[in-house]
């Protein structure tokens, strides 16, 4: 499955799409990234006059990438779905924040599998700036699979 296949399958749209581009993808990781536009919804009373991407979102963006992206990418490997039958449900996250995201901040999120089996899949995932810098990090894990 190509990665803007991926990216057409995810059951998000816009305000609360965080997935700009995949950049790699394989049975053990993924990589994308998201710009958060500076007129997001979130971005009005969080902080005023000093706009910050909210933990929350910084959270959410990970596991959209990190969980989603990857779960639709290993599904595809075993079975053919359809998109508005897939079943998506997070189920523990851990995450340690270490950097602010402004708006316009371009982010990459990489993702490594720590298993996924019986429709469970868990990740490490990492957020990095611009400059490369690690903005947060942790574990997401989810439940992932087509509604029979």
């Amino acid at each position: 499955m190509k990665t803007n296949e991926i990216i057409s399958k995810l059951p998000y749209s816009k305000p609360f799409l965080f997935v700009d581009e995949l950049s790699k993808v394989d049975e053990n990781g993924i990589e994308g990234n998201y710009t958060f536009p500076k007129d997001s919804f979130f971005y009005e009373g969080h902080f005023k006059e000093f706009p910050v991407t909210p933990g929350v979102i910084l959270t959410e963006c990970t596991a959209q990438i990190g969980v989603v992206c990857l779960g639709i990418y290993l599904i595809s490997k075993e079975t053919s779905f359809e998109n508005e039958k897939l079943q998506i449900a997070m189920s523990s996250t851990e995450m340690e924040f270490y950097l602010p995201v402004f708006p316009e901040e371009k982010v990459v999120v990489r993702s490594k599998k720590i298993y996924f089996r019986f429709s469970k899949l868990k990740c490490e995932v990492k957020m990095y700036n611009g400059k490369g810098k690690l903005v947060c990090k942790g574990i997401i894990a989810g439940m992932i699979k087509p509604k029979k």
